[in-house]
């Protein structure tokens, strides 16, 4: 009976010796397991590390050209709106070649009938005179335009910034014409845009005529 027992309290010292040698070669692959999952997040984190300072230098770049690009227009603005004559400058709230009226500035294009352009590529080059097709606003306005519209024939006159766009008139700035007497199209179809015909108001015509134009910015205020 005294041997059974001493077998029985054994039996735990060797069902511990069996997990220590089970174990005995399991911790060693796992450490080395976890020794290169640290260093493949230590090389992630230098790549990461090394793409944040990429992104700062890229914004700290952005940064300098922008300022660089403020500095260069505001200086071009000087420029065009405050000439040099004999060192001094005189500013004029247009530039040269723009019509000053109310609160703004307008350049009348006449462009002989080979160098017309459709509607889109006549706001292209306003866009590109840091302007828009012409947005009127008021019947005074709306004058003073039709009274720049020196030519006209059949429907061929001047592009101003009014299209259809999803079936409404709608003016380059985003608003919506809210004086329908103002053209003479009852139903707006997308592809119609309008042209200012002297002593005649606005005329719906499709934007693929070839057209004079007018821009239109704001003038500057001295």
């Amino acid at each position: 009976v005294k041997v059974e027992n001493k077998a029985t309290e054994q039996t735990p010292v060797t069902n511990d010796a069996q997990w220590i040698h089970s174990t005995k070669w399991t911790i060693p692959k796992n450490v080395t397991n976890l020794t290169a999952e640290n260093q493949n997040l230590r090389g992630k984190n230098e790549e990461l590390e090394a793409e944040k300072k990429n992104l700062t230098d890229q914004i700290q770049n952005m940064t300098t050209s922008w300022n660089e690009l403020n500095v260069s227009r505001a200086q071009w603005s000087i420029d065009a709106y405050c000439p040099k004559t004999n060192n001094n400058r005189m500013c004029v709230v247009c530039q040269t070649g723009w019509l000053p009226f109310q609160s703004g500035c307008y350049a009348i294009n006449n462009p002989e009938a080979s160098e017309q352009k459709t509607w889109t590529g006549a706001q292209d080059d306003c866009i590109g005179k840091i302007s828009d097709l012409a947005v009127v606003n008021n019947e005074t306005e709306k004058s003073y335009i039709s009274g720049n519209t020196w030519w006209n024939s059949g429907n061929h006159a001047y592009w101003i910034g009014l299209r259809v766009k999803d079936g409404n008139w709608k003016w380059v700035d985003g608003r919506n014409l809210t004086n329908s007497a103002w053209i003479d199209q009852p139903s707006p179809t997308d592809g119609q845009c309008a042209i200012s015909v002297r002593s005649q108001g606005f005329k719906s015509v499709s934007c693929s005529e070839q057209n004079r134009w007018i821009c239109k910015k704001k003038a500057l205020t001295l």
